[in-house]
């Protein structure tokens, strides 16, 4: 008896290493760009915060070491209470710092160039639309 409940611990226990091996929840940017932001009710957490962290957290710049600019892309709170008080102004991405510097409009224009992995016309609208409906942490 013992032999079969040992036996059968083992398998379920492969079973769960070869489960969890198969599972990479990474994404690249390439999957990251091929993701369609909708036109109206962004969700932060589905569209927003995933495109931030690969394209400006993992870059290398904006994460919570390096903080480029004093500016922490990794999560909604990092993001929302920047020193900068009008990088996010819930209901007007045109005074949003972000928005601007996303779309090229300032004089700190974001992602720099040279970037190989500049933010999609889609990015930069669902972002805008983001801000415009208020910003929220959804």
């Amino acid at each position: 008896m013992k032999k079969k409940t040992i036996t059968a611990r083992g398998i379920l226990l492969l079973m769960a290493v070869f489960l969890m091996a198969g599972c990479d929840d990474t994404v690249s940017n390439k999957q990251i760009d091929e993701i369609i932001v909708p036109d109206s009710m962004i969700s932060y957490s589905k569209y927003i915060q995933p495109v931030l962290t690969i394209k400006c957290a993992s870059s290398g710049c904006h994460d919570d070491q390096t903080k480029a600019g004093s500016l922490s892309c990794t999560n909604y709170l990092s993001l929302t209470h920047s020193s900068n008080a009008n990088l996010i102004v819930p209901g007007s991405p045109q005074t949003s710092t972000l928005v601007q510097s996303i779309k090229g409009l300032s004089s700190n224009p974001m992602p720099p160039l040279p970037n190989p992995y500049p933010l999609t016309q889609n990015q930069i609208k669902g972002i805008e639309t983001w801000v415009k409906e208020g910003a929220k942490n959804n």
